[in-house]
């Protein structure tokens, strides 16, 4: 039986490697099974960052199940999660990269849900946040994502 400290470390290895596993998937052309594995991932990084991280790890994982759900096409339950997320980051000091997140997931969520003005309202507040950010990894990292998030119509 592993002591309160080994369990600890185990749920942290757990978050960090299906963390960055699923985002791997998130960013490029999927297959129906690895949908399925960017959902189980996704849920899993949650899962651990709750059991061992901060608020703030586990609202970053459970954006990245909202972003999950909703490149899934499951546009009912990614809307509720991102929707959670936009509250708990749009009411803190957040850092642009993690703000441009927060409203393309929103904005992916909305269209997967089929509301349309939600989704474009969302979308150009994202482009916004992108448009004042400076070049650099930041800014990369989010133009990764970025790429994959529908535009209004």
């Amino acid at each position: 039986m592993p002591t309160p400290e080994e369990l600890d470390l185990q749920h942290r290895w757990f978050a960090v490697e299906c963390n960055n596993a699923a985002w791997a998937l998130a960013t490029r052309d999927r297959t129906p099974e690895e949908d399925r594995e960017l959902l189980d991932l996704a849920h899993a990084a949650e899962y651990h960052w709750r059991a061992v991280g901060t608020e703030l790890h586990a609202m970053r994982a459970l954006m990245l199940v909202a972003h999950a759900h909703a490149s899934c096409g499951l546009g009912t339950t990614a809307l509720k999660y991102a929707e959670q997320c936009t509250a708990f980051f749009t009411a803190r000091d957040t850092e642009p990269w993690e703000l441009a997140f927060v409203h393309m997931i929103h904005a992916q969520a909305a269209h997967a849900a089929g509301a349309d003005a939600l989704h474009a309202h969302r979308y150009a507040a994202a482009q916004a946040v992108i448009d004042a950010m400076s070049e650099g990894e930041d800014r990369s990292i989010v133009m990764a994502s970025w790429v994959r998030i529908p535009e209004p119509r």
